[in-house]
């Protein structure tokens, strides 16, 4: 098959960044079901650091920079934090 395969939308492989945003929802809606909090984040963040490539994360980063991280679901935005990826949470976001 070649890379310009008709059909094929390219932008959305691996190194999408809209697609790694929702490859990173994916992982924290299959984490969900963990019924501790903790545990949910803690294998999100073990996910993406052990399968993803470090440019796969440096584009998500990017991503989040640029357009923030919004588009993220609550737990792999705090899994993304805790590997570096987002920025921290501020004290009034963190206290809701």
């Amino acid at each position: 098959m070649s890379s310009d395969s008709p059909g094929v939308d390219h932008g959305a492989a691996h190194g999408g960044s809209e697609h790694l945003v929702k490859m990173a929802n994916d992982i924290g809606n299959f984490f969900r079901a963990e019924p501790d909090r903790e545990d949910a984040i803690a294998g999100i963040a073990n996910h993406i650091a052990k399968f993803w490539t470090k440019r796969m994360r440096e584009k998500l980063t990017a991503y989040v920079k640029k357009d923030g991280e919004t588009a993220l679901d609550e737990l792999p935005r705090e899994a993304l934090r805790r590997l570096g990826v987002a920025p921290a949470a501020t004290a009034a976001t963190a206290a809701h």
